[in-house]
């Protein structure tokens, strides 16, 4: 329906003008992804952004048109569709090498190592993910959500690889991102939370569970400090309470510390039913 409408407004219409019709309904439809996961969603973005590509081209505004390309390229990944999905991350890449847009290729990066990694190739997908990290610190938006988007996944890739003297001075780095992040949007995010639970991970493969055991404490004061920030995301919450149960020896039952495995799992059912 919203398409067809669609259709007469951009009719005759100059291109700047028709590539903001088709910004506005893109966006439209973003909205009914994410609050549906509704796969007829995800295709009318896929469509809209396609035309956009296109105009943008014409335009000669090729950083919008690479951020489009990834975000079709994010879309078909979502809808399982990896080798077309590389396929735009790719053409997105050679955009912004090409114009010299350090934004692009930070989110092409990115993506393209979301792809290796969960097609089991994370030696290739970390390394996509340190070339995000410095395109990120080159970037030309003064945002620097992307940087720290890029440092959370290398930090989550170098976990699972045990680079340990790699990934310290990252971590360490991380909690004042997320903390300047909360101070920007006036509230708590959830990448403090995750910052905190980083640490407590360093600390464990560090031999410190004292220090793992604070670091969680922490996290689950912040949570209870700002309870109204934390019910508008539920869902990341709970992966964060459910991952620190299962990946930390502190919240083992068999050697951890009950008064805190009792204090987490209070908290992850309460966020189970969204504190009602």
């Amino acid at each position: 329906k919203w398409e067809g409408r669609m259709e007469e407004l951009v009719a005759d219409q100059a291109d700047d003008v028709c590539e903001q019709l088709l910004q506005t309904f893109g966006r439209a439809h973003e909205r009914g992804y994410s609050s549906t996961a509704s796969k007829d969603h995800a295709l009318s973005v896929i469509r809209l952004e396609e035309r956009r590509v296109e105009l943008l081209g014409r335009m000669e505004r090729f950083r919008d048109q690479g951020e489009a390309s990834c975000n079709i390229a994010q879309h078909k990944h979502s809808l399982g569709e990896r080798k077309e999905a590389a396929t735009h991350y790719e053409s997105a890449r050679d955009l912004g090498a090409k114009h010299g847009f350090f934004l692009v290729e930070c989110q092409a990066c990115l993506g393209l190592g979301n792809l290796a990694k969960v097609e089991g190739r994370l030696e290739e997908g970390l390394d996509l993910y340190r070339n995000a990290v410095t395109a990120a610190r080159l970037c030309e938006s003064d945002d620097s959500c992307y940087e720290s988007n890029a440092l959370e996944r290398l930090i989550e890739g170098l976990f699972e690889t045990n680079a340990i003297d790699e990934l310290e001075p990252l971590v360490l780095r991380f909690p004042e991102m997320a903390k300047e992040h909360s101070r920007k949007e006036g509230r708590l995010c959830a990448m403090e939370l995750k910052s905190l639970y980083n640490t407590a991970r360093l600390h464990e493969a560090r031999g410190r569970p004292q220090e793992a055991a604070r670091e969680v404490r922490a996290l689950l004061d912040l949570m209870h400090e700002n309870r109204p920030a934390v019910q508008e995301y539920l869902p990341a919450c709970q992966i964060l309470l459910q991952n620190i149960t299962t990946q930390l020896t502190v919240l083992d039952p068999e050697h951890g510390e009950e008064e805190l495995i009792k204090a987490v799992a209070h908290e992850l059912a309460k966020v189970h039913t969204g504190y009602t």
